[in-house]
């Protein structure tokens, strides 16, 4: 090739490149911006859980959420069961004005049916008392509640037959209670549920952890293996604040327990059948307190056997149960009443010789062993540390303030306890 052929050929070269350069860099397109979410606010459950259970060394997520913000030492209502607090803890009413009086009930109103934990589906039962997520799904907050007592009830519905309901307000989403379900997947779920987009994402969300409470009825609350599972479920609660980090998601985490727990023993049983004639009662439950009904015509042989202070148990005809247990009005709880003193057991029947040692709840609400966690943690919430002890029927106004709703009227409590921590 001739040297001149050789320069137009490169300015040629030079010409193209020039045509396909890229222009200089302007402005580069401004970042996707990540969205901005709305605070949501998370009601956990750990059943059975004491405050002093974080004294163990096992908690160092519970600890951190409240060192964060604020803890107490929770006074449940009574009886201190898991239905009836369950049922406070998302109205605001006492056992006695909410329904809920026990684990198990009879209404007068539907002779020959009985309430158990098992077979509480039918609305009737709980109609008394407005949970929150109906109250919010009424103000226009999407609500999802993973296991709560009653959260699969169609509240304010009738029952068909069959478990159809007609009418009722459920939450949005809400998952029926399965004891094979993991902790780890109840986390899951509720990490899910704030994978949505903003209109199908919850604001209000309940959890329920019901690990420590079982091993604390089976193993005792001071054995090991009731510590290992208040370990396991502070696992699963830095599981959740994690899932929330990575999802930039702001939540006001309020974690309660239901009740506390007290070792009981066989040695510590009263036998019901040996203070009072059977032929006299229908025993209706028994335990840390006994309800019972006279045979008609028995009233009189019974009160003289039963009524009165006896030794590490008193019983009462129920419009005589002392003022401050806020217990007695209500119609579904039976016409007699013993309480057991804390540790102690009232039985049908003198305890088996292979009956083990363990825990129960359902006793005095004043009880220490009875006393409930109670941590609040997130951008609402002032990091005031502990507080004193409360009711527990001013954890439902303390949700209300979270998430805007109306305060409410004639409730048992009230938001005095967190005002100084709300956050403006």
């Amino acid at each position: 090739m001739r040297w001149t052929t050789k320069i137009f050929a490169a300015a040629l070269c030079a010409a193209l490149q020039a045509c396909v350069t890229a222009p200089a860099p302007g402005p580069r397109p401004t970042a996707l911006r990540e969205e901005a979410r709305t605070p949501v606010t998370i009601l956990v459950s750990i059943d059975g859980f004491r405050p002093d259970y974080r004294s163990r060394g096992v908690t160092p997520n519970l600890d951190a959420l409240a060192a964060s913000g604020i803890s107490a030492a929770m006074r449940p209502s009574f009886p201190s069961k898991t239905f009836p607090n369950h049922w406070t803890l998302v109205t605001g009413l006492r056992p006695d004005r909410n329904g809920i009086v026990s684990n198990a009930m009879e209404d007068v109103a539907r002779p020959g049916e009985k309430f158990t934990m098992e077979d509480s589906k039918d609305p009737f039962w709980w109609n008394a008392a407005e949970p929150l997520w109906v109250t919010a799904e009424r103000g226009g907050v999407r609500s999802a509640t993973m296991f709560w007592p009653g959260a699969n009830v169609a509240w304010g519905g009738t029952l068909k037959g069959h478990g159809a309901t007609s009418g009722g307000v459920r939450p949005e989403d809400w998952w029926p209670f399965d004891q094979a379900v993991p902790s780890e997947q109840r986390v899951a779920g509720v990490i899910d549920w704030l994978r949505r987009p903003a209109a199908q994402r919850p604001r209000f969300i309940t959890l329920y952890f019901d690990t420590v409470d079982s091993a604390g009825h089976s193993f005792g609350p001071d054995a090991p293996e009731t510590t290992e599972a208040v370990k396991q479920v502070d696992a699963q609660i830095g599981a959740l604040v994690s899932g929330l980090r990575a999802l930039g998601q702001p939540a006001n985490l309020v974690i309660v327990a239901d009740h506390g727990m007290a070792a009981t023993s066989p040695a510590r049983t009263i036998a019901i059948n040996s203070i009072a004639n059977p032929a006299d009662y229908r025993l209706f439950e028994s335990g840390p307190f006994a309800s019972l009904y006279a045979v008609p015509g028995h009233e009189a042989a019974l009160e003289k056997a039963l009524l009165g202070h006896h030794t590490h148990y008193d019983c009462w005809r129920k419009s005589e149960i002392p003022a401050r247990l806020h217990y007695g009005t209500n119609p579904r709880i039976p016409p007699y009443f013993c309480l057991a003193e804390t540790g102690w057991s009232l039985s049908a029947t003198p305890p088996r010789a292979d009956a083990k040692a363990g825990g129960n709840h359902g006793f005095d609400n004043a009880a220490p062993e009875m006393a409930a966690l109670f941590i609040a943690s997130g951008p609402a919430i002032k990091p005031l540390g502990t507080l004193p002890g409360f009711d527990n029927v001013d954890v439902a106004p303390l949700i209300r303030d979270l998430l805007r709703l109306p305060a409410g009227t004639g409730l048992d409590g009230d938001d005095a306890p967190f005002r100084a921590a709300l956050a403006k």
